[in-house]
């Protein structure tokens, strides 16, 4: 007689965050038999690249709410793929685990290390990286997203470049110029933004995309420096994954 087999449970994945590492991981794991995976994005860009499997978008009201979201969609695995800067809902995904019992695991590329020529200066916050600035250069390219250029309003006496994907809206330095693009970026493009804006300072995020990481070494070639906000800690005791491949194997070898 034929054999027959019966196809174990579907498995529910939910993965925090819109960052390329999360893309990647939500199409690998979409193709893995008998896993759903369900991709949450905070909709803050207004066009998004959507990843593979389901999507949803916006916020779930706070820890608790994740919470409720967890136990009534049944979910077995918590991903949180956020962007490095992102501290709020990683610390939200951290008490929200926890209270619905989800193992949670934190996928967090790498960040940047300085090499040999960089000038750079850690900060802890935008506020110190504006507090900063006055001392380093007066001409500023900003790129730490349109989200916290209130810090930087106040310095009247600076010329800012800001890139970002959306436009920026109020609060934000009163001269400044808005370049609106989305990486990667190339090294070419970086030094051609620096010549033609005279930038002599940078500003930036330890966010450790490879994708941005060209104007780091831009700016080591035209000798500017680098004020770098260094990214806060992940929650204490959630298990941290520096890329998707690693992060699919222990989602693999946590469901079977």
């Amino acid at each position: 007689m034929p054999s027959s087999s019966v196809p174990g449970p579907v498995r529910h994945v939910l993965i925090l965050g819109g960052t390329t590492e999360a893309r990647r991981l939500a199409a690998t794991l979409a193709a893995e038999p008998g896993l759903r995976v369900t991709s949450s994005l905070a909709g803050r860009v207004a066009a998004p690249r959507l990843p593979a499997g389901e999507v949803r978008i916006g916020g779930f009201g706070g820890p608790e709410g994740l919470a409720r979201w967890l136990r009534a969609h049944a979910v077995d695995v918590l991903i949180d793929a956020t962007h490095p800067f992102a501290g709020t809902i990683s610390f939200s995904a951290a008490r929200a685990a926890a209270t619905a019992h989800v193992p949670l695991l934190a996928l967090r590329r790498p960040g940047w290390v300085a090499g040999p020529g960089d000038v750079w200066h850690p900060v802890a916050s935008l506020a110190e990286a504006a507090a900063a600035l006055p001392g380093l250069g007066g001409r500023v390219f900003l790129t730490t997203g349109r989200m916290g250029l209130a810090h930087f309003a106040h310095l009247t006496d600076l010329w800012f470049l800001v890139r970002s994907v959306d436009a920026p809206e109020p609060p934000h330095p009163p001269r400044m110029t808005t370049v609106l693009d989305r990486g990667p970026f190339t090294l070419d493009g970086e030094r051609e933004l620096l010549r033609a804006h005279r930038i002599d300072v940078l500003v930036t995020k330890d966010s450790g995309a490879a994708a941005t990481a060209p104007k780091l070494t831009a700016a080591r070639e035209a000798g500017v420096p680098v004020v770098v906000v260094q990214r806060p800690p992940v929650p204490e005791g959630v298990p941290v994954a520096a890329g998707p491949a690693e992060a699919a194997d222990w989602v693999r070898s946590l469901l079977g």
